[in-house]
């Protein structure tokens, strides 16, 4: 999954929760900014960032690496 499509899911998960950025950003520790990025699928996260705003919306980061 590609950061365009993390931040799609991250934005429908808010929205369906009916949280805002700002409550989000309070909630997750992630600035406002960093979080519109996130959901525009801008910018390069880290791993950590990531896992903060999916923890605050009730999600879990999974990672998986295949050799190929």
């Amino acid at each position: 999954m590609n950061i365009e499509d993390a931040g799609e899911l991250i934005k429908k998960r808010r929205t369906s929760l009916g949280v805002d950025q700002r409550s989000l950003s309070e909630i997750s520790g992630i600035a406002v900014h960093t979080l519109s990025n996130i959901e525009a699928g801008k910018g390069n996260p880290t791993v950590a960032t990531l896992d903060r705003v999916l923890q605050a919306l009730g999600m879990e980061l999974r990672i998986q690496i295949k050799e190929k």
